[in-house]
């Protein structure tokens, strides 16, 4: 009988070790996850985070499980001490619903920024819907609107000349927002993965910012110029220093920034690039929608599918590393009769002058400008 009671005390005093080591080991626990969080204020939520990956790899994972974002928008008035401006710049940025509003979606971020520099007297508004794509892809994008270009006025297009520095400081000013600070852009925006586009004159603007030495920002990571061209007006040299992946996209029936432009620019730069030459687009269709009915508004429509997607799969290789949307942007550009990509080589061959940039190409070559009678 005592035999049979010391083997219960002992099998009562083993339950009891093992229970006070059990909930020992959950505080412990519970301790080391409270310290995690503590020092990762933007942890990934449980549903994201996986045990066998890396933050990285889980962050891109809940990202891309998300995608598309839901999209918000913010302003910010951003002060050019160099011109004494104020640059009224709009901000698109992955959000999420909380309690039947929405706000910043943190749990994915920080995201790579793009900054687009909108064409000669379009409002940068035109542009929203190609701009909201690329935020509920992951994207922050931004859009400062530049004085004496966008409607109603006045404007002034040899303002450009101002631009890249009015650009560069949009680039400061959301690249350095803290990331424990009020701003509803707080730990949003990763600086290290900074993107610029532009069409038309913004284009230019972007380029010049991207791979001109009159006005290079180190930080920028990549750049799509959309019908742009080098301007000669800027100075400095284009594609003499340090280059970044590149994106040109051109339509083949315009003729305000004629192919000749992108051509220039395309068979200039050495480093990563791609073209998208878009058959028999005009200036503002694969970008802007149309402004009431038109005979062409379906293929209008699908020039500006092809423009958004490649332009995402883009700025998804070469900001946020995702390598298999290479394969998306290819598939993308390539559609019969309708746009045709290509990856490093030589741009479709043009016989169009490209005015204004620094040697007055044609067709890749050097020569002279023409006299005008």
């Amino acid at each position: 009988m005592r035999r049979q009671v010391a083997v219960g005390l002992v099998a009562l005093l083993m339950v009891l070790l093992t229970a006070t080591a059990l909930v020992g080991g959950s505080v412990a626990a519970s301790g080391a996850a409270r310290a995690v969080r503590q020092a990762t204020p933007h942890a990934l939520p449980a549903s994201c985070a996986s045990a066998n990956t890396g933050r990285n790899q889980a962050q891109d994972a809940c990202s891309a499980a998300k995608r598309p974002f839901q999209v918000s928008t913010t302003t910010l008035e951003v002060p050019v001490p160099a011109t004494g401006r104020v640059l009224s710049t709009e901000v698109w940025y992955p959000a999420t619903k909380r309690n039947g509003r929405l706000v910043p979606d943190r749990s994915s971020g920080p995201y790579p920024l793009v900054v687009f520099s909108q064409g000669y007297d379009e409002a940068a508004s035109a542009y929203s819907a190609l701009i909201r794509q690329w935020a509920a892809a992951g994207f922050v994008v931004a859009a400062p609107t530049y004085p004496y270009t966008a409607p109603p006025g006045p404007l002034d297009e040899a303002d450009i000349i101002n631009h890249p520095v009015e650009l560069r400081s949009v680039l400061g000013a959301l690249t350095s927002v803290p990331r424990r600070s009020a701003s509803v852009l707080a730990g949003l925006v990763d600086p290290g993965e900074v993107g610029l586009a532009g069409q038309s004159d913004g284009g230019d603007v972007s380029l010049a910012v991207a791979d001109n030495t009159c006005c290079h920002d180190p930080a920028v990571k990549a750049v799509a110029v959309l019908s742009g061209a080098e301007l000669s007006s800027f100075g400095g040299t284009y594609f003499t220093g340090p280059q970044v992946p590149l994106l040109v996209v051109q339509g083949s029936a315009d003729t305000i920034n004629v192919p000749a432009c992108s051509s220039q620019i395309y068979n200039e730069a050495k480093g990563t690039k791609y073209y998208l030459d878009l058959l028999g687009a005009s200036h503002l269709e694969p970008y802007v929608p149309p402004v009431g009915q038109s005979a062409t508004a379906s293929i209008a429509s699908a020039y500006r599918r092809v423009a958004a997607q490649v332009t995402t799969d883009f700025f998804e290789v070469e900001l946020a590393r995702r390598r298999g949307a290479l394969a998306s942007m290819e598939q993308a550009g390539e559609v019969p009769r309708l746009a045709q990509f290509s990856v490093g080589g030589e741009a479709p061959p043009t016989g169009d002058w490209c005015n204004g940039s620094p040697a007055n190409r044609v067709a890749g070559a050097e020569s002279a400008a023409p006299t005008s009678s």
